[in-house]
């Protein structure tokens, strides 16, 4: 039986892979250095959508994930769990915290992947925020 690696065996086999380089795109605090992240975690028509920002493209990506890090100066994204992936798509979790603090945020987010294996489409789910 012959096999051919495809974005459906991409997701399965790099689900880590792909949401190490995601987190590590929101966790850039160098624009130059985010830009680059950007680029190479998502697709050029990614279009990202969670409960309190939406955006597209890359200049939509870095604008958002510039904003997240004024807001959250300081903080990390974390990954937690194990991410998984099937055809296209990955899912994965993650917390936001402090150095040393309790988490004030964690989400879910669940991301179709391109033929690049690069991230398309991600939608965002928020699982706890501190009050």
């Amino acid at each position: 039986m012959n096999t051919v690696e495809s974005p459906v065996m991409n997701a399965a086999t790099s689900a880590s892979r792909i949401a190490a380089r995601y987190l590590s795109a929101w966790n850039a605090t160098d624009s130059r250095e985010r830009d680059r992240m950007v680029r190479e975690a998502f697709s050029s028509e990614v279009h990202y959508l969670d409960p309190m920002m939406e955006g597209r493209g890359h200049d939509g990506m870095a604008a958002l994930i510039a904003g997240a890090q004024h807001r959250f100066a300081g903080y990390r994204f974390v990954l937690l769990g194990t991410p998984e992936g099937h055809h296209s798509v990955v899912r994965f979790s993650w917390t936001l915290a402090a150095p040393g603090a309790e988490p004030v945020a964690r989400g879910t987010d669940v991301a179709e992947v391109d033929a690049d294996g690069r991230l398309r489409r991600v939608t965002g789910f928020l699982d706890y925020v501190a009050g």
